[in-house]
């Protein structure tokens, strides 16, 4: 039996909880109180972003880590979370105790406040935040290079200025793009449209890959049952929904040829999950013959779970038999491990959790596992993918 502490693990879904002066230490003072900034909420309670008097999302949501309650009941102040979630020589000290080599930073108000976000202004402003955003993460990642590992968000609204965004980036190290599933909730061309051809282009040419994290755009629990369902339970029905989205993605990028004009470029499916991801392929087949799509796009040489094979990833995390139902189907060759630390669905959120240490996990899931395919999941595939050792 081989020893998992012997694989450099790739977490490739981790957040960094953005500090309360992250926007206002680095942007201009002209803007006011339109720049992201924290204040106490007297209304809820607790911390939270703010653009001017419109609340984003409470300070504590994503770093649920250590947390002693369920979601979506969250450290009311910044000063209450685990240090762990934003500051890096603590973070590095858990990734060593729970065996894990690298991580892939992703961000929280920038991506699931990305609406609130946009509408917070001029262009001139929302690509100051953008900046700002990715210059703070850099600045994280160097504190271990190689073993924190940032991508870069993008001013969306604005071609040329993520163009540009996509040069920069790159340039300061950043080994991926975090894209919104849905441009056209902004008021956007749709995912399809070859209007977006430019930055896959671009992402191509830079050997970066799409990442598309559940839920990015904006997470609104307003849509997500009646109140009488209790806020537990609508939460819990939210989580499930943002998991499936990703299969629409994922259909979009198939079928709308994106993959096929594209061949280099890869995308990830980030916190999905993947035990779906076999009857979605097998779906996306059927449909593929069964309505003539090879007949409407002869150029189209590939079947979906082809092009599937050829240029997407999936994360997964506390899975168990779905996973491994999945991997036997797939293969290892497409699949990532993630823990989502800190987030509410991590694999070390706190005790009112049934989730286990990853390490732990890791030991009682991946038995069943050859040598071969577990360093694929935990490295290989993480490695390549996003040029690391």
């Amino acid at each position: 039996m081989y020893d998992l502490r012997d694989i450099k693990i790739i977490d490739t879904d981790t957040h960094v909880v953005e500090p309360p002066d992250l926007w206002t230490s680095r942007m201009s003072k002209k803007w006011g109180d339109l720049v992201p900034h924290v204040r106490w909420d007297e209304q809820r309670g607790d911390e939270a972003w703010f653009v001017s008097g419109t609340r984003m999302s409470a300070v504590g949501a994503p770093a649920m880590a250590g947390w002693h309650g369920y979601p979506p009941s969250c450290p009311p102040r910044f000063a209450d979370t685990d240090p762990r979630s934003w500051d890096p020589a603590k973070r590095l000290a858990l990734m060593d105790d729970y065996g894990i080599h690298a991580q892939i930073l992703y961000p929280n108000v920038a991506v699931f406040s990305q609406k609130t976000l946009q509408s917070n202004g001029s262009n001139d402003l929302q690509l100051e935040c953008v900046r700002a955003y990715n210059d703070y993460l850099t600045e994280w990642a160097q504190f271990a290079p190689g073993r924190y590992v940032p991508v870069g968000i993008l001013p969306f609204w604005d071609m040329e200025a993520t163009i540009a965004e996509v040069e920069r980036v790159a340039a300061a190290g950043h080994k991926g793009l975090v894209f919104t599933q849905n441009p056209a909730a902004f008021g956007l061309p749709v995912l399809t449209d070859p209007y977006w051809d430019r930055l896959w282009a671009s992402a191509q040419e830079k050997k970066l890959p799409i990442n598309f994290h559940i839920a990015s755009g904006e997470v609104d629990l307003s849509g997500f049952g009646h109140e009488s369902n209790g806020v537990a339970a609508n939460y819990g029905m939210m989580g499930i929904s943002f998991f499936m989205d990703n299969a629409r993605t994922i259909s979009q990028l198939i079928f709308g040829g994106i993959c096929d004009r594209f061949p280099e470029l890869k995308f990830v499916s980030v916190e999905s999950g993947i035990g779906w991801m076999p009857f979605a392929l097998e779906g996306m087949d059927w449909q593929w013959r069964n309505s003539g799509v090879h007949k409407e796009h002869p150029n189209y040489e590939l079947l979906p779970s082809e092009y599937f094979k050829r240029q997407i990833y999936g994360c997964f995390w506390f899975e168990q038999d779905s996973a491994r139902s999945a991997i036997e189907q797939l293969g290892a060759d497409n699949v990532l491990y993630e823990t989502d630390y800190p987030h509410p669905t991590s694999m070390s959120p706190g005790p009112a959790s049934d989730a286990v240490r990853p390490d732990d996990y890791l030991r009682r899931n991946f038995a069943h596992l050859s040598e071969a395919d577990a360093r694929k999941i935990l490295h290989d595939n993480a490695a390549a993918l996003y040029n690391l050792d």
